[in-house]
């Protein structure tokens, strides 16, 4: 489980979060209430990483192939603002 640490805590103690993570916890760090940041082992990471990958591949698998055409590098890139 992830325990919420202030930005401000989390300044003050930067070591002591650090030490937590090396013995496996996680920190979420927030800013006026918000989480901005987590902090978290390298390997735990990893894997959020590889399962979102994972998860991103097998949706893009299912989804039908939608027939746009051909355009050219000019009408893919043109700007209307």
């Amino acid at each position: 489980m992830e325990e919420a640490v202030s930005a401000a805590e989390a300044n003050r103690k930067f070591s002591l979060i650090l030490r937590g993570v090396r013995e496996g916890h996680s920190y979420v760090v927030t800013s006026h209430g918000r989480p901005v940041a987590r902090i978290a082992p390298v390997a735990k990471l990893e894997d959020v990483a590889r399962s979102a990958r994972t998860a991103l591949l097998a949706r893009l698998e299912k989804q039908s192939i939608v027939e746009t055409g051909r355009w050219s590098r000019d009408e893919l890139y043109e700007d209307d603002r």
